[in-house]
């Protein structure tokens, strides 16, 4: 089948440990950039990200060559490093 296209759109919501209210002010656009170029990295098209203080949204045009688990993992865990390294440094 000649020219087959495929096309996968994914709404990913991460929620803060007991909907605790952690995503602060002061540091969410910055957690919001860091967590672009994480997709961005791993060659997805980020078409939408906004956080609360207690959770965060993310749409993406997917990349078919990355599991969604694996996505999901390297996002969590990135983010959660950076969000305790700016907890600590204020």
């Amino acid at each position: 089948m000649p020219n087959t296209y495929t096309q996968a759109y994914f709404q990913l919501v991460f929620a803060v440990k007991n909907r605790n209210a952690l995503i602060y002010r002061r540091w969410k656009n910055d957690l919001e950039k860091y967590i672009t170029g994480i997709i961005q990295n791993n060659k997805h098209k980020l078409i939408s990200i906004g956080s609360m203080p207690d959770h965060i949204h993310i749409f993406i045009g997917y990349n078919l060559n990355q599991l969604i688990p694996d996505l999901v993992e390297e996002i969590k865990t990135s983010s959660n490093a950076w969000i305790k390294f700016c907890s600590i440094t204020g």
